[in-house]
């Protein structure tokens, strides 16, 4: 069937609503700020959020509200200059305990890694010995150790003896309460240094052989760095427990924060109560601080592992108050 020069080519008839042109297409796209992405409701989200906050507000209230804690009390002894010389006892305990724990893991840890199965072992026996035991009873050892040993002596085995010392004379307090706990915080920092260290990835064992660098400047400049990314916050949270695990050095005669805390218990009975808010108020201190010194020695050691650092406290609460604002101003503009 011929059609007239230059007519389009039909196939069928349009209907009456076919040639009707449609007017509902939208006229373009929206702009940007129009354009809103609703999020997935989370009723269940809400609900818990809620009951969570009312039981808060409630712990809250019965904090404050309570005749029973005493909190007239508290404020008096929060800076009495008893508790405040335990908390210096305390400090001192747990920094030199830290300290010779510390090297005292390094030590243990490398000869747990030593070809030598002697150092091997001696380390896999210590290190299980003082796991095992309480460290109450390693202290209270460690206390009546003169009846054991009156006298120390070093010299020749079964021969003579070149120097002889007084252990009564030695063992002081302050000393029995940090040797007692360097043994036992030893004994686990071995095994996070240990981990730490057999984190580190084989190949820069094998590239500073290559480069004929010494065993000694190998594991202090190349091995231990990178191991402390790895060994710093499970040691730090050793740290808390060694703090905590200071109120136990009340049992050697030892009056730190928690052994002030109980003797004024014992003299003053009415006071029990805030006396012992006050030993915890000054432990969440100190378990606070040393949390924020975590963070940040993690962030240092994090800058060769890592893109961008994580953002500090701080940090985060600028970019959290600019995102506010940013919704607010996306809002208005809508």
């Amino acid at each position: 069937m011929s059609q007239p020069p230059g007519s389009a080519v039909s196939f069928g008839a349009a209907t009456p609503a076919e040639a009707i042109p449609r007017t509902d297409f939208p006229a373009g796209p929206k702009p940007l700020a129009a354009q809103r992405v609703l999020p997935l409701r989370r009723p269940g989200r809400w609900i818990i959020t809620a009951v969570v906050l009312v039981l808060v507000a409630q712990i809250a209230h019965g904090l404050v509200t309570n005749p029973f804690y005493q909190w007239d009390r508290f404020q008096y002894w929060f800076f009495r200059p008893t508790i405040l010389d335990g908390l210096l006892i305390t400090l001192e305990v747990a920094a030199y305990s830290a300290v010779l724990g510390l090297l005292g893991g390094i030590v243990l840890a490398l000869a747990r890694l030593s070809r030598s199965p002697v150092l091997r072992a001696v380390s896999w026996v210590y290190t299980w010995l003082f796991r095992s035991v309480p460290l109450i009873v390693v202290l209270l050892f460690l206390y009546n150790f003169s009846a054991l040993y009156q006298t120390l002596s070093v010299g020749v085995p079964f021969g003579p003896a070149f120097f002889t010392f007084d252990e009564s004379r030695l063992a002081t307090d302050m000393a029995v309460a940090v040797v007692g706990l360097s043994l036992n915080e030893a004994a686990y920092a071995s095994e996070v240094v240990r981990g730490g260290l057999l984190s580190v990835d084989q190949g820069q064992h094998e590239a500073a052989s290559a480069l004929g660098l010494p065993k000694r400047y190998q594991f202090a400049k190349i091995v231990f760095p990178q191991a402390l990314r790895s060994i710093t916050p499970n040691y730090v949270n050793q740290l808390i427990g060694l703090i905590k695990g200071t109120s136990l050095v009340f049992y050697v005669s030892l009056l730190d924060l928690f052994g002030s805390v109980q003797s004024m218990g014992s003299t003053y009975p009415g006071d029990i109560v805030p006396l012992l808010l006050v030993a915890t108020a000054w432990y969440l201190i100190l378990t606070s601080v040393v949390s924020v010194i975590q963070f940040y020695v993690e962030r240092y050691y994090s800058r060769g592992a890592l893109r961008t650092l994580p953002p500090t406290p701080l940090q985060k609460a600028w970019n959290g108050l600019r995102d506010v604002r940013a919704r607010f101003q996306r809002e208005t503009a809508i």
